[in-house]
């Protein structure tokens, strides 16, 4: 029989980081806030977390984010406007921010890398699993990745992170993960992490992305854990300390993604994610497929 664990209520989303590669757009604007057809990147992220039963969502902030907390909060003014207009169609949509989790906040500071940035949500967590979402990656709906890493966590414990089979020649864009069969098509059992490796040296072809639900053993090690690659505290190297000892904090699971996933943290995937989410919408779709069909046309008649 599997073993029982408790319920996981807690995300954290660190959203600290400076958006560099989207500027001058993210010079005055989160990175975060940046709009992927008419809402913005986090709050995509956010409704996430609260389809996956995690209504307690810890963000992770740093200096010019307040944009951030302003979007997660009441904005009287414009409701009482919207109110006055009759307009009950964009009043549902600007209260619905607001209404969607409980919304807590703490300031990162000094940016040293995902791993320290995770170890400043341990007073809010406690000794309890959580989940961590990183905000460049959207995970289409349709496709219930958390909820199924939340499961695998609740039966075995430990920690479990998200995998996706890319091309060995991008391995070296993600943290790469040295993995075990288990039986379950899309679950794997964690023996090893390299953060970034040279293709030649990479365990697999299974590159982690942005999505992990994690036992709180690794704050113990996080608070021990010194900056690695690119001179900062890195959240991989901690997950390998915890696969390569399961005494520590119980085992590594890999739960391996096939689904429809948007990076919104490169600016050509964030142009082909916008695109791809206003085709699907029912209110957008039709004229908007109508009108890029024949902007192809014609594209293609010109080269």
């Amino acid at each position: 029989m599997t073993e029982s664990h408790p319920r996981i209520s807690k995300a954290v989303i660190p959203a600290a980081g400076l958006g560099t590669r989207f500027l001058p757009a993210t010079k005055a604007t989160p990175k975060e806030m940046l709009p992927v057809v008419d809402k913005p990147a986090i709050q995509y992220v956010v409704e996430e977390a609260v389809s996956a039963g995690l209504d307690d969502v810890l963000m992770i902030t740093g200096r010019n984010k307040r944009p951030l907390e302003d979007h997660f909060d009441r904005n009287y003014e414009l409701e009482s406007a919207l109110q006055k207009k009759g307009d009950a169609r964009r009043l549902a949509k600007v209260q619905e921010s607001s209404d969607l989790a409980t919304m807590h906040y703490v300031r990162q500071g000094d940016p040293r890398g995902l791993g320290h940035a995770v170890l400043c949500a341990a007073p809010h967590v406690g000794h309890e699993p959580f989940a961590v979402l990183l905000g460049d990656d959207l995970i289409d709906p349709r496709d219930p990745l958390l909820a199924r890493m939340v499961e695998v966590q609740e039966q075995h414990g430990g920690s479990v992170i998200a995998l996706m089979e890319v091309e060995p020649a991008q391995i070296h864009l993600y943290g790469s993960a040295a993995v075990e069969s288990t039986g379950e098509s899309d679950l794997v059992k964690v023996t090893g992490l390299v953060e970034k490796p040279d293709p030649v040296d990479a365990p697999s072809n299974y590159a982690i992305i942005g999505r992990y639900v994690l036992d709180p053993h690794i704050f113990d090690i996080l608070r021990k854990t010194e900056p690695g690659r690119g001179g900062e505290i890195q959240l991989t190297d901690a997950l390998q300390q915890l696969a390569a000892d399961e005494k520590v904090g119980g085992p590594v699971h890999g739960v391996v993604f096939k689904g429809r996933r948007y990076d919104t943290g490169d600016r050509g995937d964030y142009l082909r994610a916008i695109v791809r989410l206003a085709c699907e919408r029912e209110d957008l779709g039709p004229d908007f497929r109508t009108w890029l069909r024949s902007y192809v046309a014609e594209e293609m008649q010109g080269s």
